[in-house]
């Protein structure tokens, strides 16, 4: 193999967009979203990488490697200066870096001149970013592309054909490109919901508005959100502006008809999403003028930072060696002796499975259970924002059932059709959202999937899942728990516990994913707000949190640590 051993200089630079993510969630003002469980460190943003311009004398091999090597260099403007001095002037304004990343393995990487002007780039392919900056996982399969090149005048080879986009190896790609939340609605108006795309740092803010108004939410997700830009409104450019911000500038006949309330809500999905970029003040303009408009209140997905368990001494939140109790429905809890439970939202109903392995609802207003699915082999129930209880059998993933409140009983059709078995479930805090680990071609996987409601906010169906999101292990064989919860509005935790050890996935929806391992024996998973609330329970009752990277004993006698569904309004 030829290789041109350029050096990539890594520098700290001042010109760079320096992005900030959230460290937790705040305690009071709006939530952060996004940006919390894996996400890339301070220093990272700061670091520039500045890559070599071609050398006189270099062969076709080494134009195509310094070419491939010039994607980790966007540059200040992000239009990747430096990797267009690679092609050839009548190819460099036609050339798109901005259609999609391939993640990759540099070490992996081969060029090889077939013929005279024509070299193949050969590859690992780890993971790719589209236009629209959705990045999904591949397992890792050999790529191929071909660039021709020819001699220019004075000699010199450059490149007359290649692919749109641009390579990265794994390890660079979290530095030149981050990820952000683009802000949908949930149906209801009530929730915030993020869509997380990857954009080069050096050209956020203008990505994510783009991203926003010019583009639909990512496939798997847009029958289960809401915009508030009408059709006909398009993203300009974001230009900063004398407040530390940008304007955001928009056009469309649209904008002639949109009554305010519509133009707050416009004006909160910008500035949430923006806000990961580091952007402080958002105003929207039209030919130049500013929009009046003010960010409207969203509901909060946040619970509290004490967990919430069943032990011998009744149910409720743990705080040291006390159980602060919830009025009406702890009775409920206590009385019915449950193995697992969640909690909705308002605290006055929650979704049991019992010791017999039936589902049922309690209430807070009488310790009766309410029986609903008494099928063979269910998994571990859920409740959603309408009290609605979702229950499904571990052999039949498609038999998706959601039973209302009122007694009325749906049927999700075809959910995860393709799966052969399922080993959990669970369902955003905002509603819009369910994660399952699923066994499907002899693996089992974690998949997410849009939940699809009608008008009067009934559950109808569930959309097409996303592509695996983590491998969670083989066919479920020696593998004694398995449980799903989300984190918090974009990252899922999946605790898988096999003989040996007991493995933690952390996954955000829509970026790479983080392992961790604890001891083995742990029986079930429950996430907070933010990976630092991450708990586990072993089958001994000793309750784990997570500290940094080791998962630390905090509590015995825990007999069923609960999930929540979001706090009281």
């Amino acid at each position: 193999m030829t290789r041109a051993r350029g050096i990539l200089a890594v520098l700290l630079t001042l010109c760079a967009v320096v992005v900030t993510g959230c460290a937790g969630f705040p305690t009071s003002g709006p939530p952060e979203y996004g940006l919390e469980s894996g996400g890339t460190d301070d220093d990272s943003q700061n670091v520039a990488f500045i890559p070599n311009s071609p050398q006189p004398g270099a062969t076709p091999e080494q134009i195509v490697e310094g070419f491939v090597d010039a994607g980790s260099g966007p540059g200040v403007r992000g239009d990747w200066t430096v990797a267009r001095e690679f092609l050839a002037p009548s190819f460099r304004e036609t050339w798109k870096p901005e259609t999609g990343v391939f993640v990759d393995e540099r070490a992996e990487r081969d060029y090889v001149e077939t013929q005279e002007g024509s070299v193949d780039f050969v590859y690992d392919v780890v993971a790719s970013v589209d236009d629209k900056g959705a990045y999904e996982r591949a397992d890792i399969a050999t790529a191929s592309s071909t660039f021709r090149l020819a001699q220019q005048s004075d000699g010199e080879w450059r490149i007359t054909e290649a692919p749109d986009g641009i390579w990265l190896d794994e390890a660079q790609f979290p530095t030149v490109f981050n990820r952000y939340p683009v802000m949908y609605f949930d149906p209801t108006w009530q929730y915030l919901v993020p869509d997380v795309r990857w954009f080069a740092i050096t050209r956020a803010p203008g990505s994510i508005a783009d991203a926003l108004v010019n583009k639909p939410p990512s496939e798997w997700l847009a029958g289960s959100v809401d915009t508030a830009f009408p059709d006909g409104v398009a993203f300009v450019a974001a230009v900063p502006n004398d407040e530390d911000g940008v304007d955001v500038a928009l056009t469309g006949d649209a904008m002639l008809a949109v009554d305010s309330d519509v133009l707050d809500r416009m004006q909160t999905q910008l500035e949430v999403s923006l806000r990961a970029a580091g952007v402080t003040q958002v105003a929207m303009t039209v030919d130049s003028t500013q929009i009046d408009a003010e960010p409207v209140a969203v509901r909060s997905t946040r619970v509290p930072a004490a967990p919430l368990v069943l032990t011998e001494q009744g149910f409720g939140f743990l705080t040291g060696d006390e159980i602060d109790k919830i009025p009406g429905l702890s009775a409920a809890v206590e009385a019915n002796a449950p193995v697992s439970v969640q909690v909705g939202a308002q605290r006055d109903l929650a979704a049991a499975k019992l010791a017999s392995g039936a589902v049922v609802r309690l209430n807070s207003a009488g310790t009766d259970a309410e029986s609903l699915d008494t099928r063979v082999g269910l998994v571990d129930p859920v409740i959603d924002g309408s009290g609605a209880v979702w229950s499904v059998p571990e052999d039949q993933p498609s038999a998706l059932r959601a039973f209302l409140p009122g007694g009325d009983v749906v049927e999700i059709a075809d959910a995860w059709s393709e799966a052969t078995a399922i080993a959990g479930m669970s369902l955003s805090r905002d509603g819009t959202r369910m994660a399952a680990v699923v066994s499907a071609g002899g693996r089992t996987v974690l998949v997410v999937a849009g939940v699809l409601r009608n008008a009067d906010g009934i559950p109808v169906g569930l959309g097409t899942p996303t592509m695996q999101l983590a491998i969670v292990g083989g066919a479920v064989v020696g593998v004694t728990n398995i449980g799903v919860t989300w984190i918090d509005d974009v990252s899922i935790g999946v605790l898988a516990d096999a003989e040996s050890e007991s493995t933690v996935v952390e996954q955000v929806v829509g970026a790479p994913t983080s392992l961790s391992t604890a001891s083995a024996g742990m029986a079930s998973i429950a996430g907070g707000t933010g990976g630092s609330s991450l708990r586990l329970r072993a089958d001994d009752g000793t309750l784990y949190v997570k500290r940094g990277t080791a998962w630390q004993p905090t509590a015995t006698g825990v007999l069923v640590l609960a999930t929540q569904q979001g706090a009281p309004q």
